[in-house]
C-alpha cells in the first residue's frame, strides 16, 4: 500500500441490520441485548464490522445469517450513518440494511441462544447509539417500497387469508384500509393463486387459503407490469 493509502484516516465500519417480522396485527422487530462495552447489556440491532476481503452485501448476509441462522434473507440496504460522536468508543461509520423474516422461523432457543427478543414497531425499549433512528427510517422505506413491490409477503406464512394480508399492510402503514376496496384491489393484481383450502377455527363460514405466486410476479415485471398499490388502496 503506497504512502497515499497509508496517511489516511481508517475509521471502522459497521453493519446494522433492521429484521422485521409480523405476527398477531403486529409489526415487530427482532432486537438483541449487546454483549460487550459500551452499553453493554443494552438492546440493539443485529450488528458486526465488515471484514477484510469482504463486500458489503455480504457482511450484512453474514450479520443476519449469525442472528436468525437463515440463508437467502429478502433486505435492502438503507442509508450510511456517520455522526463524529455517535459512538463514545471510536470513530464508526454504520451502514445500515432492513431485512423481512418470518417470525415463526425464530424458535424459542434461537431468541435465548442470541438474547434476541421480538417488540412491536411500536413499543420499543430504550436502544444504545442512533438505532432507533435506523429503525424509524427502515419502517419508512418499508412503508413506500410495499406501495410498489409485493415485499409485504416475505412476512407471511407461505399461505395465508385475505384479511390476515389486510391485518400486515394495515399494521405496516397503521392505517385501516376498507375491507372491499382492499380486497378488490389486491386480486387485480393477479398475483394471488386461491387454495382450495379454508382456514379453521376463526370463523363459521372460515376463510379461503392464498398463496403469492413469486413466479407469475417475476414473469410480469419482465412484460413491464408496475406493482401500485398506492393509487388502489392506500391513497396518496
Amino acid at each position: 500500500m503506497n504512502e497515499y493509502y497509508n496517511s489516511a484516516y481508517k475509521p471502522l465500519l459497521a453493519i446494522d441490520c433492521v429484521i422485521f417480522g409480523y405476527e398477531q396485527g403486529e409489526l415487530k422487530v427482532l432486537l438483541t441485548r449487546r454483549k460487550q462495552d459500551p452499553y453493554k447489556g443494552a438492546w440493539g440491532l443485529a450488528t458486526g464490522f465488515l471484514h477484510f476481503g469482504e463486500s458489503l452485501h455480504y457482511a450484512a448476509e453474514r450479520v443476519l445469517k449469525k442472528q436468525t441462522g437463515l440463508d437467502r434473507i429478502y433486505m435492502d440496504q438503507l442509508s450510511t450513518f456517520g455522526e463524529v460522536d455517535r459512538d463514545p468508543e471510536a470513530r464508526v461509520i454504520s451502514l445500515v440494511y432492513y431485512a423481512l423474516i418470518k417470525v415463526e422461523s425464530q424458535t424459542l432457543e434461537t431468541l435465548e441462544k442470541n438474547q434476541a427478543q421480538w417488540f412491536s414497531i411500536t413499543a420499543l425499549p430504550k436502544l444504545m447509539f442512533d438505532h432507533e433512528t435506523m429503525i424509524q427510517m427502515s419502517w419508512g422505506k418499508l412503508r413506500r417500497k410495499s406501495r410498489y413491490q409485493p415485499i409485504g409477503f416475505e412476512l407471511l406464512p407461505e399461505k395465508f387469508t385475505l384479511p390476515e394480508l389486510q391485518s400486515l399492510y394495515e399494521a405496516i402503514h397503521q392505517k385501516q384500509f376498507d375491507k372491499r376496496n382492499f380486497r378488490k384491489k389486491i386480486l387485480a393484481t393477479g398475483l394471488l393463486k386461491k387454495l382450495d383450502e379454508k382456514q379453521k377455527g376463526v370463523s363459521k363460514k372460515g376463510a379461503y387459503y392464498y398463496v403469492f405466486e413469486e413466479g407469475k410476479y417475476d414473469e410480469l415485471i419482465s412484460q413491464g407490469f408496475n406493482f401500485e398499490l398506492k393509487s388502489m388502496a392506500f391513497g396518496s
